[in-house]
């Protein structure tokens, strides 16, 4: 089974340095998203905070971590990204995709629209 990408762009709230766009993995294993720390610096994304993620691999890790405009689909959120090692491949967490009522269809590893996005 294949993996899902989307293209994703990345902004500085408040900030006009620019964008950073990149195809991103689709992880809903992943609660926040993550790119490459340089990246995310040449773009004017400073760190707020600093957090503890276990990885996949069950080991823990505290990464660093900023706020940002999220787009992709042609919807639009906002959220933490994660300050990634410089050669990481960009992830998409689960918070962005749900915040916008985007789910992954299990059977083909689609992304697909939900009708109404829950409140319940």
């Amino acid at each position: 089974m294949g993996l899902t990408h989307v293209t994703v762009a990345l902004k500085g709230l408040g900030a006009a340095n620019g964008t950073y766009e990149a195809d991103f993995l689709v992880d809903t294993g992943a609660t926040d998203s993550l790119a490459p720390a340089a990246a995310l610096r040449k773009i004017g994304i400073r760190p707020v905070g600093t957090t503890a993620y276990e990885l996949a691999d069950g080991t823990v890790h505290e990464y660093r971590f900023g706020l940002v405009q999220i787009e992709f689909m042609g919807e639009v959120t906002a959220g933490r990204v994660i300050f990634g090692p410089d050669d990481a491949e960009p992830l998409l967490g689960v918070t962005a995709l749900e915040s916008v009522g985007i789910t992954i269809d299990p059977a083909n590893r689609t992304l697909k629209r939900l009708p109404a996005i829950p409140l319940k």
